[in-house]
């Protein structure tokens, strides 16, 4: 090809994600997409996978993607006359700790919440399963039945068959060398054999997906490792029909593959692939094997299959595979631009190629896929997690703890103290141990005097080191005074104009508020459900400051400027690292925040949500009566450099009080019991403001805004689903997740869950069908044990607002 050319949607990358998206935007319709691909089908990573198709993921939704996966894989043989060699036999995966027997449990329950089958299973059960296995060491085991195998490269080949017949072009043989942006659109892809002109350009380059949004000014956080898989020779009456196996506990996993068996595993010190930038010409190539450094796996392969000591090996594969900044996809549209669409950094794209390539065919076509992917979105990483210095021993990290226990609240080892608030050697001298957010170091509880500050997780909360402490900290928030750094938290202000119009359009509350006025609202989509809950102070006519979650920022950014006029007459300006937060909070709070401020703070002065300029010490504050934990209280938003004065000063006023330092563990069982929801788990696009107890936050009367249509008339009929709380009899360890049962069927499943140290009482969040919302006679079951719950309405602390009015 020469000159120049154009498509409608233009993929780069022929492996299974942009074969997939192709196909399935060619089902939706669109039949003028293009694939470039430098080199050949499947020639990234996707030829040398192992082939694996597992389903179960701690994300519902991310669950039924792969389930999606599962339903294409089942007639893509039929539909195109092409072998893919599909073998659903179910996969199996092995417990030889009681502690992994908990994350077995915690699966056992997931899946049952998600409506996936799943067994345990015995020693001798697994071994029937697959019986080359030794059962040494194996407490018990699960099995998933739908779960299965198949060819890599068959599959993209099919897929790609798939999107041609319905006319859809690959093209093989280019290779993307720049992209012109002109008004936050790519206006020219440029190949070393031309041009090409597009209204959407889809990123599906794998590894090399980093590189190729560079091109573009995108931060993709798709980067490679080394990973190894050995091949055996045939072995003697190996049975038909085995399961893939994992063994995480020995690091392992296998595949059956013709007449012989693939081992593979994640040892815990792999080797970061081209770090310098990938050679230009890579393509359907392996890497040296390296024997030494397989020489673990292969030990530990031995002891749980001895039969593997006994025959030869056909081959070691090395190949380089995609790892993202937290191992998890990179999808979406990315925010840096309005047509520049990103699916790359699978780490197992071959069991998510079919689903992904669904959800990302809506997200182009429709605007958003008909799942909330918000686990997968590439708004949820930051500028640090697309750097070298960080991501390759990140990722070299995450390899290593593939199938290292995963227990809640465990937190990475290395790359940390990226972002760090300007108290950070403050609270650390004070017992501080500090959990990652952003990149931010938040601290998550403090250790007394004398107690080490390092974290002791276990998957039932009650037996960490941290448990009683954090009771502790609860407690005082409850009936003293605390302080909590929040300068982690994302600030931004809308400026201009046109301010004021634009936010009435997003907001479903009315934001024509008087300036001092701080208001808590949702911004919905066209289907009525959440993007994005915030609290917005208004400080000038033209001026509103909102302040979001940590790890939101990027997302809720995005957002808010897709949706503002390019007239210039708004703009949107990052705030968070101008700004620090301190939140005090607590019923002494006001005798501590009065003797430190200039003004007149009392409830006549200072009314729960507003907002005003403060004196604290020497240090210009805007204050913000509001908060996330429900109680007398004002988050101090300050410039950076005053943060250190002014927690200086405030735990000075506050000794006499008893005033104590409180991290984010507390604040999330303080939230709970008092009935504060949190965005990306209680609250997300999947949602409404009716749906999630948040319809007085809407005003129908103020004009149109967006999802106006759809919320007046949920209003007028009623919602289908309800948010409800639940408060359980037995102490069960709750995370989210977990099944809700009546009548023993599974009717919901958990958003959040807590110990709240006021009830002595485990909680939980979950939505229910309408008819189920006035029910009772409920069973909520953690890693698969069941504990009768009660159902609440409304707030299961101060549920008048008392204490937080005062």
């Amino acid at each position: 090809m020469s000159g120049r050319q154009h498509a409608e949607i233009l993929i780069i990358g022929a492996g299974i994600i942009g074969c997939s998206i192709a196909y399935h935007l060619t089902r939706m319709g669109k039949t003028d997409v293009v694939i470039l691909e430098k080199s050949g089908i499947t020639h990234g990573a996707t030829w040398h996978a192992a082939g694996l198709v597992g389903q179960l993921r701690s994300s519902r939704n991310v669950t039924r993607m792969l389930r999606h996966s599962v339903e294409l894989y089942d007639k893509l043989e039929a539909e195109t006359g092409m072998a893919i060699d599909w073998k659903k036999y179910g996969s199996l995966r092995l417990a030889c700790s009681t502690e992994r027997e908990m994350e077995n449990k915690r699966s056992l329950t997931m899946a049952k919440s998600f409506g996936l089958e799943m067994n345990e299973l015995s020693p001798k059960e697994a071994q029937d399963l697959f019986p080359i296995m030794s059962t040494e060491d194996v407490r018990s085991a699960v099995y998933i039945p739908s779960d299965g195998y198949i060819d890599p490269a068959g599959v993209c080949q099919a897929l790609a068959k798939g999107a041609k017949d319905k006319g859809a072009r690959i093209i093989i043989g280019e290779r993307v060398t720049g992209m012109t942006v002109e008004n936050r659109r790519v206006s020219v892809v440029k190949t070393d054999k031309g041009e090409w002109t597009c209204d959407i350009v889809v990123n599906c380059a794998g590894m090399w997906g980093h590189e190729v949004g560079d091109l573009a000014g995108v931060r993709i956080p798709s980067f490679a490792v080394e990973h190894q898989y050995l091949i055996t020779d045939p072995l003697p009456d190996v049975p038909k029909k085995m399961p893939t196996m994992r063994d995480p506990d020995h690091l392992v996993y296998y595949k059956p593959e013709v007449r012989g068996l693939v081992i593979g595993g994640y040892e815990p010190d792999t080797l970061p692939f081209a770090p310098g930038g990938i050679p230009r010409h890579f393509a359907q190539e392996l890497l040296p094997g390296n024997f030494e450094r397989f020489e673990m796996l292969a030990k530990l392969g031995g002891k749980r299959t001895p039969i593997i000591n006994t025959v030869g090996v056909r081959e070691l594969i090395n190949g380089p595979i995609p790892y993202s900044a937290d191992s998890d996809f990179v999808m979406g549209k990315a925010p840096e631009l309005d047509n520049f669409f990103v699916s790359a950094g699978f780490l197992y794209g071959i069991a998510a190629g079919g689903g992904a390539g669904r959800m990302m065919a809506e997200w182009i076509a429709e605007g958003s896929p008909s799942l909330n992917l918000w686990p997968l979105d590439v708004r949820r990483f930051n500028f640090h997690h697309n750097t070298r210095h960080f991501m390759y021993p990140r990722a070299v990290e995450l390899y290593g703890h593939h199938y290292k226990l995963h227990r809640p609240g465990d937190e990475h080892e290395t790359m940390r103290g990226i972002r760090r608030s300007p108290l950070y050697e403050t609270l650390k001298s004070r017992g501080a141990v500090f959990g990652s957010r952003g990149g931010w170091e938040r601290p998550n509880w403090f250790a007394p005097a004398g107690v080490k500050a390092i974290d002791e997780p276990a998957f039932d909360r009650a037996k960490t080191n941290w448990f009683a402490h954090v009771g502790a900290e609860h407690k005082k928030v409850r009936g003293g005074v605390a302080l909590i750094d929040q300068t982690s938290f994302a600030k931004y202000e809308v400026i201009g104009s046109g301010a004021l119009a634009a936010l009435q359009n997003l907001a479903v509350s009315d934001m024509n508020k008087p300036v001092g006025s701080t208001v808590y609202t949702q911004l919905c989509n066209p289907k009525g459900g959440i993007e994005c809950d915030l609290t917005f102070s208004r400080v000038a006519e033209d001026r509103f400051y909102f302040v979001t979650g940590s790890a939101f920022g990027l997302h809720d950014k995005q957002w808010i400027e897709s949706h503002l006029p390019r007239d210039g007459s708004v703009q949107i300006v990052d705030m968070t690292s101008a700004r620090a937060v301190i939140n005090i909070c607590g019923p002494k709070s006001r005798d501590v925040l009065a003797a430190v401020a200039e003004e007149d703070i009392s409830n006549a002065a200072f009314p729960f949500s507003t907002c005003r300029r403060l004196t604290v010490g020497a240090a210009p504050v805007l204050a913000i009566r509001i908060g996330y934990v429900g109680e007398l209280g004002w988050e101090l938003h300050a410039p950076t450099e005053y943060a250190a004065h002014v927690y200086d000063v405030l735990r000075e006023a506050g000794e006499k009080h008893g005033i104590a330092d409180v991290g984010y563990r507390a604040i999330d069982s303080l939230r709970m019991e008092k009935g504060y929801l949190y965005w990306s788990s209680d609250i997300t696009p999947d949602y409404s403001p009716y749906e999630a107890g948040l319809g007085f936050r809407v005003n129908l009367k103020k004009g149109n805004f967006i999802g106006r249509d759809v919320l007046a008339k949920q209003k007028e009929a009623g919602v289908k689903q309800k948010l409800c709380t639940f408060v359980l009899e037995k102490p069960l360890p709750l995370y989210g997740g977990e099944a809700v049962i009546h009548d023993g069927k599974v009717v919901g499943v958990t958003t959040s869950g807590n110990f709240s140290y006021t009830l002595g009482r485990s909680v939980a969040y979950a939505y229910l069908p309408v008819e189920l919302a006035i029910a009772q006679n409920f069973t909520v079951e953690s890693f698969t044990e069941q504990s009768p719950a009660t159902r609440h309405d409304g707030p299961l602390y101060d549920p008048k607002n008392e204490r937080l009015k005062a």
